[in-house]
């Protein structure tokens, strides 16, 4: 595993999240003594099974969950007392939330508003983002006429309109199906590299994440696992756990990597396509 770095960019340390903790009870640990970095422009995806602390992770560093100890940083910046709206980190859901009352255009030109930008340089800004995620001239669209995976394409548009330094996506594709995840991942990663945007994408489809990150941290009962690029990962897994998360363990010989399907998937995610 990668040790924690000093860097530009987000820097969580010893990061413990705890629920139901009172004087009497320390409660259950949901993420248990996490560091990690994630450097300015890098695309770092949370990866893990169902419970394991992943989004409970994610939503300690938006300022959603308080941390019982540790702490999270951006830019060299301790983020302790930080309120939620005063980060500016960008938040991309499962469900994207639009406003059902405005158009394609005006939902993502919402936080532009709210920053006060010129109309020009909204309009601008909106139909660049619209062109990055594959929906050029949508403006005008009712967002009641959409698809799912175009609804998830505006709200993505959306979070990037405002240059968050930090965009936090917890699992934004889970609920379509199979086919369109897989095209709709690659065109969340285009659209975030041509962004510069520094992003955490949390996700339980290790094809997903190996399609959108740069690096992948692999997550299991509230701790790190492994953190790497994803070819490392497909052909150095960590330990037993971790090749048994990316269906690189024989069934017969726990730990034993398949090394055809790793070489296949390396190779797969070295040259940018899909497993």
């Amino acid at each position: 595993m990668e040790q924690a770095r000093e860097t530009a960019g987000l820097a969580v340390r010893d990061a413990v999240v705890r629920y139901g903790a009172t004087r009497r009870r320390p409660g259950s640990v949901a993420v248990d003594g996490v560091s990690l970095d994630v450097a300015a422009g890098e695309i770092v995806a949370l990866l893990g099974p169902s419970g394991c602390g992943k989004s409970s992770l994610l939503r300690a560093v938006a300022g959603l969950e308080p941390l019982a100890s540790g702490t999270v940083a951006f830019d060299g910046d301790d983020l302790a007392g930080v309120p939620v709206h005063r980060r500016n980190f960008g938040l991309l859901f499962q469900d994207g939330q639009l406003f059902p009352h405005r158009d394609v255009g005006r939902n993502v030109a919402y936080g532009l508003e709210t920053q006060g930008v010129p109309r020009a340089e909204r309009a601008a800004r909106v139909a660049a983002l619209l062109a990055d995620v594959g929906l050029a001239g949508y403006e005008g669209r009712s967002v009641a006429t959409l698809s799912g995976g175009e609804k998830q394409r505006v709200a993505l548009a959306r979070a990037l309109a405002p240059r968050p330094r930090l965009l936090l996506l917890d699992e934004p594709l889970s609920a379509l199906d199979r086919r369109l995840r897989e095209r709709l991942a690659v065109d969340v990663r285009d659209a975030l590299r041509a962004t510069g945007t520094t992003a955490v994408f949390v996700t339980h489809d290790h094809d997903e994440a190996f399609t959108v990150a740069d690096r992948v941290a692999v997550m299991d009962a509230g701790r790190l696992l492994q953190v790497d690029a994803p070819d490392v990962l497909l052909c150095a897994p960590a330990n037993t756990r971790v090749a048994e998360f990316l269906g690189l363990a024989a069934p017969d010989a726990p730990g034993a990597r398949d090394t055809s399907r790793a070489r296949t998937a390396a190779a797969a995610t070295s040259t940018g396509h899909d497993l």
